[in-house]
């Protein structure tokens, strides 16, 4: 497989009243085309900083960013991001029209929006729920319609920042198993942010480890995980203990 995300050398400084601050430092990684890469670590060690950078929402003190064969655009819609918050929708637009909107940006005729919007509300279990507005959809039901309009229109990367920490457990157990069927039936790559150490362990292809302040990598860690993944196997245990040791350490 080929890299589909390059991150070179790349640091972030920001202004605070006292000086300036150095949120990550020499932040060096690739992915993989279709990898499923998982970046954990305490608060404060530059997670959601990372994925801003690869989002496009933040450029780098120094450092690089390529995404495919070229450095990162944000004139190219070549990134989806899934965001925590739930008021990431647009509460004027049904599930359906949400699920549009990159489309529509990308003038995209009507009838092929439509068809579009519905396979994708097919693929994370909506199509039910095509007509119905953000507001009367439960948590776990809202972000599968940012997940659906996030592939709606082909990015080649997705990104998430801990899309499900704010779901009950048994939503969020359901959204992973959700997330990892979409996932290998699109095989978009896939960077995804958490805190959860099981969450990383279920999903991921590879964990990257991050210190905090300034946030640089630790380690990092490949899951060679049969899937479907048990939780309770000794394997899934071994590796949730393995990465708690490296988050232990000093």
């Amino acid at each position: 497989m080929t890299d589909q995300i390059e991150v070179k050398n790349v640091s972030f400084e920001y202004q605070v009243d006292r000086g300036r601050v150095l949120a990550v430092k020499d932040i060096n990684f690739s992915v993989k085309q279709s990898e499923f890469l998982c970046l954990l670590g305490p608060s404060g060690c530059g997670k959601t900083t990372i994925l801003n950078i690869l989002a496009g929402l933040l450029q780098p003190t120094s450092g690089q960013v390529r995404i495919g064969d070229a450095p990162l655009d944000n004139k190219k819609q070549n990134r989806g991001v899934v965001f925590q918050d739930f008021a990431q929708l647009f509460p004027w637009r049904t599930a359906k029209h949400n699920v549009e909107f990159g489309l529509e940006m990308r003038k995209v005729d009507k009838q092929t929006r439509e068809k579009t919007a519905l396979e994708f509300l097919r693929l994370v279990g909506l199509e039910k729920f095509a007509d119905v507005f953000p507001h009367q959809l439960s948590g776990g039901m809202q972000q599968r319609v940012a997940i659906a309009r996030s592939l709606a229109y082909n990015p080649q990367v997705l990104l998430m920042d801990e899309p499900f920490a704010a779901l009950d457990a048994m939503t969020r157990e359901d959204m992973q198993q959700l997330l990892t069927d979409v996932w290998q039936k699109t095989q978009k790559t896939i960077v995804y942010i958490t805190h959860n150490v099981g969450e990383a362990v279920f999903l991921g292809d590879r964990v990257i480890v991050l210190n905090a302040h300034p946030g640089t990598i630790k380690t990092e860690i490949a899951l060679d995980l049969p899937r479907p993944r048990d939780p309770l196997s000794e394997p899934f245990v071994e590796r949730q203990r393995e990465i708690m040791r490296h988050l232990r350490s000093h």
